[in-house]
């Protein structure tokens, strides 16, 4: 996994409301759900489709998934499947599973909004089974749970999407709407925020400074913290996997291909040096460059501090030097150096991210903060950076997802995304930290020297 480079660049268009013309049928009193409902859908309804919007839950490696097409291969118990979508608006809100039973009779149960509803369905092809009504008392995230409670084939259902109709659904309906650009995978993985640094106009900027802290509990499998931006690349912090955690720093080439491979041998990141330990290499798929990384096992709760140095040579190269201070440790530790051809520039464009990079890992609340930064001049000053802004990547901008949020809070700045949250903070939003006024005690020329 890397940085996406502010994740995919894709220009979206989505229509603002779905308009089928046909008849409703009236819903009988007390009906559930065994016969096919035919839906009306005009301004006041939306289609959630299950394959960007849905996550599952239960039993680990029980049967079931979900793909493109939504729920399938649905056949263990023990496995659940959790829809979500915002709504904008208060009142009734009619609900349908658009689905199939491969197989016999299966009897369903989708909850919602603190309230369950039992369907009892059957019927080899696509069809609208209507499941109930709800009403929605506040506006936010909607979460859409369906069990299965029993079957008489293999699985229970294929279900392909979620229809709402009712006062509660407009056009401020949120929920991925379509997979065109691949948003289905973008969408459940949920949107990336950034805080972008103000820097002094025309400074030769050579040195950022960093600090990050990943609350207790808040270290989530996929996530990626990336404390040190550029506009060259990026360092951080992530999570792998349960057991494996990394500090990563890439340097993109300035050749743009998603395939390393095809990179110019003129154009390619040439590793200069590298710290023990440390794993290097190429990267492709979101941009191409040079890649490092160190396996550590940093600790939640845990503030680390992070250096970055970018420095023309004069003769069209750039180096790019990442430090990472371990205080288990006590020590300042060398991640690598990169030189990148065809670039002559100090450091630019300042900034921070935080980003899942695990789809299934995309319902999952987490948050980090972001303290003390500084920049320091080619002429030796230190320059306090307590001012950013906030944004976000194209899922957030199309109105996909808006479990985001960013900006100060105490001495630090935050970033905090996906769970599904209802407050979320405006993009292009600006805030400022208060001062601290004491530079990093770092001498820069003893770690110069140190890993030479």
């Amino acid at each position: 996994m890397t940085h996406s480079k502010f994740l995919h660049k894709v220009s979206v268009m989505f229509a603002a409301s779905l308009l089928i013309a046909c008849k409703a049928n009236e819903t009988p009193p007390g009906y559930t759900g065994q016969a096919i409902e035919t839906v009306i859908l005009t301004a006041g309804a939306a289609v959630v489709p299950l394959g960007g919007n849905t996550w599952k839950s239960g039993k680990e490696g029980a049967g079931g998934m979900i793909d493109e097409h939504g729920i399938t291969g649905w056949s263990d118990g023990q496995v659940y499947f959790t829809t979500y979508a915002r709504v904008a608006q208060k009142g009734p809100m009619k609900v349908w599973l658009n689905l199939r039973v491969p197989e016999g009779t299966s009897k369903l149960q989708l909850e919602a909004l603190g309230k369950t509803k039992t369907i009892t369905v059957q019927g080899n092809t696509l069809q609208n089974r209507y499941a109930g009504e709800w009403l929605v008392a506040d506006t936010g995230y909607v979460a859409f749970t369906v069990n299965g409670l029993s079957k008489q084939g293999d699985a229970f259902a294929d279900v392909a999407s979620i229809k709402l109709q009712g006062d509660a659904i407009d056009e401020k309906t949120t929920y991925v709407k379509n997979n065109e650009d691949n948003f289905f995978y973008w969408g459940r993985r949920g949107p990336s925020v950034h805080l972008n640094y103000a820097l002094p106009e025309n400074a030769a900027i050579e040195w950022f400074y960093n600090e990050v802290t990943v609350p207790e509990g808040n270290d989530v499998v996929g996530s990626y913290y990336m404390a040190n931006g550029f506009a060259e690349g990026y360092f951080g912090i992530q999570v792998n996997s349960e057991t494996e955690r990394r500090i990563l720093f890439s340097v993109w080439s300035p050749f743009n291909t998603d395939d390393p491979n095809s990179i110019p041998d003129d154009q390619k990141i040439k590793l200069l040096k590298k710290g023990t330990g440390v794993y290097t290499g190429e990267f492709g798929n979101e941009g191409s460059g040079g890649q490092s990384f160190l396996r550590y096992n940093w600790k939640a709760g845990t503030t680390y501090k992070f250096l970055l140095q970018g420095k023309p040579d004069g003769q069209d190269h750039t180096t790019y030097t990442a430090y990472f201070f371990a205080p288990e440790r006590n020590e300042w530790m060398l991640i690598a150096s990169f030189k990148r051809p065809k670039t002559n520039t100090y450091l630019k464009r300042t900034h921070s991210f935080m980003e899942n990079f695990i789809p299934e890992y995309g319902d999952v609340e987490r948050k980090v903060l972001f303290s003390n930064q500084w920049a320091r001049d080619a002429n030796g000053n230190w320059i306090e950076l307590a001012n950013a802004h906030f944004t976000a990547d194209n899922t957030a901008r199309a109105g996909y997802r808006m479990d985001y949020a960013g900006g100060q809070s105490g001495d630090d700045f935050y970033l905090r995304n996906c769970g599904f949250f209802n407050n979320y903070t405006p993009i292009g939003s600006r805030f400022k930290r208060p001062l601290k006024g004491k530079a990093p005690q770092v001498n820069l020329a003893g770690l110069a020297a140190a890993n030479q």
